[in-house]
């Protein structure tokens, strides 16, 4: 009896080894976690201009644009209807714009999934920061 207990004793062992060897660590979970948290948002980056070219304008006479006040020519804004208005006021100096300083058209926040000119405006338009 002693003899088979040794050889189930062993073989418990044996099966407990590889079954640690085959379990992650926090450790690697939490290095694993933190690298993918670097990358994600790099590829985003890497294909967020990619993606604005693709996107379909946005039209006039889209109901939120309208409702917004949206023109796609800043310089047709009408002042009287929209007092807060002020020339340098463009979807290029946006905060919402998603293009660069040299974009002609790009997304905006506000209209999801279509892309504004440069040159146009809305009543939501908040000064990018510096």
């Amino acid at each position: 009896m002693t003899g088979e207990k040794r050889e189930n004793e062993a073989k418990f062992l044996t099966h407990r080894i590889i079954t640690m060897q085959n379990k992650f660590s926090r450790r690697t979970i939490v290095k694993s976690g933190l690298i993918a948290g670097a990358f994600i948002p790099a590829l985003g980056l890497m294909s967020g201009s990619a993606a604005a070219a693709g996107l379909p304008p946005l039209d006039p006479k889209d109901p939120t644009a309208q409702a917004l006040g949206f023109v796609a020519d800043a310089t047709k804004v009408d002042a009287t209807a929209n007092p807060t208005f002020k020339p340098t006021q463009k979807c290029g100096t946006c905060a919402q714009y998603q293009g660069k300083a040299g974009d002609a058209t790009a997304g905006c926040n506000i209209f999801a999934g279509k892309s504004v000119p440069a040159g146009g405006w809305c009543k939501v338009w908040a000064q990018k920061p510096a």
